[in-house]
């Protein structure tokens, strides 16, 4: 009698579970395009604030000179400078070898070329990934005198980037690009799937390390 009632149990255990299952999965792909979403919306905010300096995300150069994506990152934090909006710029990213020139420092002499002061250009020179970007520029930070940071990056980067700085407790504010090297939907649909990812796990990582936080 238990055999009997156990081996008709079983079709609808595995009912269960197939429906457990497609629940996470439909769960996900909806969260998945409710964060991509959010991402590409996010991209259109930028703030008017005046901030003691600009932090300039690192991305590849080519020997001396920046890649199209990390010039037009340049580019924007200089048309800041000029503009009054940031009296700093601290750019950030290290070298992808020992031979080669660490991306702040390819940053830093672009803009001097570009009629920054040098004086006014402080460098992060370890990082490797956008988290590292932010935790090595607060010691460079502190040390300058900063409090009040304006984020440059392109738009698809903006709002994960504002996560992960205000998850360090910066004060920090969106300035995305003006213009970016991801033109077309063919470039810009990996960019926004990595983006999408890499912020879905770093908020459930967050979660997992303080899961009393909403």
């Amino acid at each position: 009698m238990t055999r009997g009632m156990s081996d008709k149990m079983k079709p609808k255990l595995k009912r269960i579970i197939l429906i457990f299952l497609a629940s996470i999965v439909s769960g996900g792909v909806v969260w998945a395009f409710i964060t991509a979403w959010l991402i590409t919306t996010y991209s259109e905010q930028a703030s008017t604030r005046i901030s003691d300096a600009a932090i300039i995300l690192g991305a590849a150069v080519v020997g001396n000179e920046p890649s199209p994506v990390f010039r037009e990152r340049i580019e924007h934090a200089i048309l800041l400078y000029h503009q009054g909006a940031v009296s700093q710029l601290l750019f950030t990213g290290g070298a992808g070898s020992v031979d080669q020139r660490s991306e702040a420092e390819v940053g830093r002499d672009y803009a001097i070329a570009h009629g920054v002061n040098p004086v006014d250009i402080r460098l992060e020179t370890q990082s490797r990934i956008t988290e590292e970007n932010f935790k090595y520029s607060i010691g460079v930070g502190e040390q300058a005198g900063f409090h009040t940071y304006t984020i440059v990056s392109d738009p698809l980067h903006m709002k994960r980037a504002m996560m992960l700085a205000n998850g360090l407790g910066m004060d920090v504010v969106p300035s995305p690009t003006l213009t970016t090297a991801y033109q077309t939907w063919r470039s810009k649909l990996p960019f926004l799937l990595r983006e999408t990812i890499l912020y879905m796990g770093y908020a459930c990582k967050s979660w997992i390390d303080n899961p009393q936080q909403p």
